[in-house]
């Protein structure tokens, strides 16, 4: 995975992926390299996107007020 060749390079890139990209991105890093810093950046991108996405998802079933 070229993203994942070194800090650089995953920081350049890691703002443009999709929430499904950075979950390959986390996986494929815990089944190989497991470096650290790598993973708990994943994970925090991964994060912050999935919980974008889940109050998009959870305020659209909400009612005006």
């Amino acid at each position: 995975m070229e993203s994942l060749e070194n800090w650089r390079v995953l920081n350049q890139h890691l703002n443009t992926f999709d929430e499904a990209k950075v979950l390959t991105l986390l996986e494929h890093e815990k089944a190989n390299r497991r470096r650290a810093m790598v993973l708990q950046r994943l994970h925090q991108r991964y994060n912050a996107m999935r919980v974008s996405r889940e109050r998009i998802e959870l305020l659209a079933t909400a009612r005006s007020v």
